[in-house]
């Protein structure tokens, strides 16, 4: 159903309800949107519905601890989110300059939250009401959750806890663990006592305090002083990190013990279905004249799926949702379908039916319903896990019935792709409905890179599974009659990437005809394992050094590799190609990634002879183009579209009906 009320963000709008007190005073870094995409919003739905008064208070002003005070003190609680985001990250780009644009601020402003917002908010809560329980929790809290790397200080800080005085930390989808908390809450339990729920994390004075299975983790000190200790620290919390087979971490820190317990069981069908059920506007609160950005990204999507096993280390959602997948009913999504074609705004189009990984629909196999998931292996890469239960038949009934509903002009898949499942499905009845119709002009995917060693490193399959993929794709948009781009994502600067993997990178792109002007550089944000190669120098997994570009400028080498026909890069293309020996692709063969200038010291020098160029370009395999021109590799003439990402001109995005 969609809700006619937003919840109160004032006084006015508590008394307007006749409110004269509440329970939950929930505050958040994000502009207040009613809409479920936006976890702030779950958490205050969520307990409206558990029959507590709850009152929104969006990206307060951080300076004294007025705004807290505003609406009084809440009966049981203040609950404190980051945001969708982490505050860091919605500030500072990965060269640590501040960004232009905050979209989850009001018309997209920056200067509404704080750095560090998390820590701020709660220590203005505490100034407003000392003795009030106060919760953490949402992105920011999570990942922050035990000792970790902090690439904007470049330093490791401790826990959250100990720096935003908060009572309990609620970390991933913390839904259950919040309705608990609040149950104590109500019955007067006070919240030092409340030690024993799932998915939460607390600070005690001594070990003896702690009853039930746990594992001790290096301490706060022992992180802070010893790299190797870090390493074995992040694999410690990764292989607890189950809600089935995980114990409660304990991470000694100044004199007193982080206490990190169990993951909570991720949310069933039956209850992921009441969650979406509830009654959110589904709008940005009218309080906001300018609007806010975010809203449009999800205005018109829907959320199916919780929770991902695809096992990426350079991604924090294994450790903040989690790996086991759980998801709703095609009879919940569909009701949410039927209430977009209600929106006046809604013009037939689906944007997107996904989540973590779109295509992932229940667990990995049956196994982990019993035993959890496996604590020293991931289910997709290097190799698939013989147990993998790849199987897209509900997913594929679930868009067949939802572009069936009156009003739905078309349904699209936008979020991530596992190609690697994909190819693990012996039916390719979904591949096929996603080419004929969930595309919408391209179809992004994530090889990140093509060398097999940095793949390993960053948790990917190797790269001839994503050529396979191609291939297949290739084939059906040639019997479909489709004129349809796929569009790589890739990533530079991920540890154990070289500036020798980099040119193999470039290479490859150069013979597929790939442009890219965007390329991710490698962000080390809290939480990953990535992150912790990226500070420590070793995989934790096997305690194994690897090499990482931390430099500035040597990421700036990798990065200008991969946009070699940007003029303003051409200086640090030549300066790579040099440092990599490689100055054979400097020249006029067809292997070369640039052509000398006049006056420039390789002008009017002869490159490798034309026959051994194209011998080494042609060694390169399969070519999965960047843009498919009915299932074939983009034209010299379709370059730039095809790795910028860019839609091809109206006359040539016209497909047959089917």
């Amino acid at each position: 159903m969609i809700g006619t009320e937003f919840l109160p963000v004032s006084r006015e709008e508590m008394l307007a309800r006749e409110w004269y007190y509440y329970d939950f005073l929930v505050v958040t870094a994000d502009a207040y949107i009613d809409h479920p995409s936006f976890g702030s919003t779950l958490i205050a739905r969520t307990l409206e519905a558990d029959g507590f008064r709850v009152a929104i208070l969006a990206q307060p002003p951080w300076q004294d601890a007025q705004a807290f005070r505003a609406m009084g003190r809440p009966r049981c609680a203040v609950l404190i989110g980051g945001g969708n985001l982490d505050s860091m990250v919605a500030h500072y780009t990965v060269a640590k300059r501040r960004r232009a644009q905050d979209l989850y601020s009001p018309g997209g402003k920056m200067g509404f939250r704080p750095d560090r917002a998390t820590i701020v908010y709660a220590n203005r809560a505490r100034e407003a009401f000392p003795d009030c329980p106060i919760v953490i929790g949402g992105l920011e809290a999570s990942l922050r959750r035990f000792a970790h790397y902090d690439y904007w200080e470049d330093k490791v800080r401790r826990s959250i806890l100990f720096d935003a005085p908060a009572d309990l930390l609620v970390y991933g989808m913390g839904e259950s663990a919040t309705r608990e908390i609040a149950r104590r809450l109500k019955k007067k339990i006070p919240p030092w006592q409340i030690t024993d729920v799932p998915g939460t994390a607390y600070i005690a004075g001594s070990a003896d305090e702690i009853a039930g299975k746990r594992v001790d983790c290096p301490s706060y000190e022992e992180v802070t002083a010893d790299k190797t200790a870090y390493a074995r620290a992040t694999k410690i919390e990764y292989e607890e990190h189950d809600p089935i087979r995980g114990r409660a971490v304990l991470q000694p820190c100044e004199g007193r013990i982080l206490v990190v317990n169990p993951p909570a069981r991720p949310l069933g069908r039956e209850e992921l279905d009441r969650l979406y059920d509830l009654p959110y506007t589904r709008k940005v609160h009218p309080m906001y004249t300018d609007g806010v950005p975010a809203i449009e990204e999800v205005r018109f999507s829907i959320t199916h799926n919780r929770g991902c096993f695809g096992g990426c280390n350079f991604c924090a959602l294994a450790f903040h949702q989690g790996r086991m997948v759980t998801s709703r009913s095609i009879e919940s999504c569909l009701r949410e379908a039927e209430l977009l074609t209600r929106d006046p705004d809604f013009k037939g189009y689906i944007h997107d039916v996904g989540g973590p990984s779109a295509n992932f629909r229940h667990t990995s196999c049956r196994k982990q319903k019993r035993c959890g998931m496996c604590a020293d292996r991931s289910c997709l890469a290097p190799e698939p896990c013989p147990n993998l239960d790849a199987d897209h038949s509900e997913y594929t009934e679930l868009l067949r019935r939802m572009r069936a509903l009156p009003g739905i002009k078309k349904v699209f898949v936008r979020s991530g792709i596992r190609y690697d499942y994909m190819l693990q499905d012996k039916d390719n009845s979904f591949f096929k409905e996603l080419v004929r119709y969930h595309i919408s002009g391209q179809l992004k995917v994530a090889p990140e890179h093509c060398v097999a060693g940095v793949l390993d490193y960053m948790g990917k399959p190797h790269f001839d599974v994503f050529e396979r993929f191609w291939r297949q794709y290739q084939k059906i948009n040639e019997r479909e009659d489709k004129e349809q781009y796929l569009v790589p994502y890739l990533m530079s600067s991920h540890p154990g990437c070289t500036l020798a993997d980099a040119v193999a990178l470039a290479e490859f792109l150069h013979g597929t005809g790939h442009q890219p002007q965007q390329v991710q550089d490698f962000y080390p944000t809290p939480g990953t394992v990535s992150t912790c190669m990226y500070y420590t120098g070793l995989d934790p997994r096997t305690m194994e050094p690897v090499y990482v570009a931390r430099d500035p400028h040597d990421k700036a080498l990798q990065r200008a590799l991969l946009q070699w026909r940007r003029p303003e890069k051409r200086a640090l293309v030549i300066e790579a190609l040099e440092k990599a020996g490689r100055t054979d692709l400097i020249g006029y063969g067809p292997a070369c990634l640039i052509r000398p200038r006049k006056g420039e010291k390789y002008f009017g020098k002869k490159d490798e002879p034309r026959k051994q160029a194209e011998k080494k370009r042609d060694g390169r395999g399969p070519k999965p183009a960047g843009t498919v021109h009915r299932g074939r590799p983009a034209r010299s003439g379709q370059k730039g579209r095809a790795a910028s990402g860019e839609k091809a001109p109206a006359a040539r995005r016209r497909t047959r009906k089917q």
